[in-house]
């Protein structure tokens, strides 16, 4: 994602940091085992900054944002996404201060959650809008992990679409948010402004109406068992390539691996609709009234 005000939702490959020698790592424990280290970030009071991703005014804290129950909630969230996807809970931490509209899931495997992004995703879209926003932060992790997407682009569009799946499926998913359309949708547009239209950017995201597809197509999924990362993955990209963006089937499609009889025609049955979605055919407006 970009830093357009309306959403920054980045995945960061590889840290940024300037010139420090300390490395701080800090245990966290509590009755929920939630709150986990951040072996080898640097604090603010070693180096005055967090990375070159973030304001240089900005202090990383691992124990708080916003208030206590906002962080309980955030951190019994980040644990119940790794739950779901059967990995181990991704260290997470916080930027807090002005300008840390943000969240980053960086390869050395940890992410940074901005005070700012947090506040705003409260305030627009509620609680199950953070919780979307970690679930997709997490997802990145799920791919730098299994060397997924496994669709190779000249942007960082498929690797974007499929958080954003990713993220559908958890707050969907009976042992994930469990919500219903009507919040999931709403959950979703509070980031409208997510897409952009800059398709030959290497940093492109797929277009507003395409993630908004994606998050659909993920939800959608949420009656099925996880299948795993690499079958989630092959499933997605199956299901988006030949019939979301295509529109039309492209010979006898098989059952993905992973994916039950039931959820595959639940999903072929929603094809069209997917790929009005995709299309921008069925407006934002129209997105939040499916069923």
């Amino acid at each position: 994602m970009n830093n357009l005000k309306t959403l920054a939702i980045t995945a960061a490959i590889s840290l940024l940091f300037a010139s420090c020698e300390k490395n701080e790592s800090t245990n966290l424990t509590d009755d929920s085992a939630a709150k986990i280290s951040l072996s080898g970030v640097q604090t603010h009071e070693d180096c005055g900054f967090i990375d070159n991703n973030w304001p240089s005014s900005a202090v990383l804290s691992t124990t708080n944002i916003v208030n206590s129950s906002e962080t309980n909630f955030i951190f019994g969230q980040n644990a119940d996404i790794a739950s779901l996807f059967q990995i181990n809970t991704v260290p997470l931490g916080f930027a807090i201060g002005s300008g840390t509209f943000n969240a980053i899931s960086y390869g050395a495997g940890y992410i940074i959650f901005g005070e700012t992004l947090y506040n705003y995703a409260l305030n627009n879209g509620g609680r199950i809008a953070v919780a979307y926003v970690q679930a997709h932060e997490v997802a990145h992790q799920i791919q730098f992990r299994n060397g997924i997407p496994s669709r190779n682009e000249n942007t960082a569009r498929a690797g974007e679409l499929e958080a954003d799946a990713f993220g559908g499926f958890y707050i969907g998913h009976a042992n994930g948010y469990a919500a219903d359309w009507t919040a999931a949708s709403n959950a979703y547009n509070f980031a409208a402004g997510l897409g952009d239209n800059n398709v030959n950017s290497p940093n492109h995201h797929g277009t507003a109406a395409q993630r908004r597809s994606a998050f659909r197509l993920g939800w959608l999924l949420r009656n099925n068992q996880y299948p795993g990362a690499r079958s989630f993955d092959s499933a997605f990209f199956r299901y988006y390539d030949q019939y979301v963006l295509a529109g039309a089937l492209r010979g006898e499609f098989i059952r993905p691996e992973g994916i039950s009889q039931e959820t595959h025609e639940y999903i072929m049955s929603k094809m069209e609709e997917l790929h009005k979605i995709s299309t921008g055919e069925i407006s934002e407006e129209e997105f939040v009234n499916l069923q």
